[in-house]
């Protein structure tokens, strides 16, 4: 669970602000699905089974939260698989469709995360540390569990670390 931590609270130093914790539980699914539609369409064939980007972006990352945490990664297998599923739905419609939608989610995705750092007022962090691209999506898995209450031994150490989440914006 060292790991785990540690991972979770590099990212949620960057993430304080309840807002941008707020942006990012809607910004970054959208981004994951347009992720999965858009390397859904180049494709490949293993074992007689059609096999894309996406999917193995989808078993790549799936594997790597397994190894942070069983519990996590299990809820990020089923998720990213959602989003696995209705990226490859996107990606089966016309050109024209798949990219409307495709780039549509993932411009909008990123507006809102850039909206959150502007109320944040840090940077993201995946520009001090591009593993933040595939520690933000558990990082929206991890904050929506506390909000419900689970894995709080988890929520203590990230707090015990970098702070808990600010309630107001801070008075300049």
């Amino acid at each position: 669970m060292q790991a785990l931590t540690t991972k979770l609270s590099q990212y949620a130093a960057y993430h304080r602000d309840r807002r941008n914790i707020a942006t990012h539980v809607v910004g970054i699914p959208l981004i994951v699905v347009a992720l999965f539609a858009l390397l859904g369409r180049p494709s490949f064939t293993v074992a007689g089974i059609p096999f894309s980007v996406g999917s193995a972006l989808w078993l790549a990352s799936s594997l790597y939260y397994l190894k942070l945490d069983l519990r996590f990664g299990m809820a990020m297998f089923a998720l990213h698989g959602l989003a696995l599923w209705i990226g490859l739905h996107i990606a089966l419609e016309p050109q024209s469709v798949w990219l409307f939608w495709g780039l549509g989610l993932f411009l909008t995705g990123w507006t809102f995360q850039f909206i959150g750092h502007f109320w944040e007022g840090r940077k993201p962090a995946f520009v001090d540390d591009i593993m933040g691209l595939i520690i933000g999506p558990l990082f929206v898995v991890a904050e929506l569990a506390f909000a419900l209450g689970m894995r709080t031994d988890v929520r203590h150490q990230i707090e015990a670390t970098v702070g808990p989440i600010r309630q107001r914006p801070p008075i300049v």
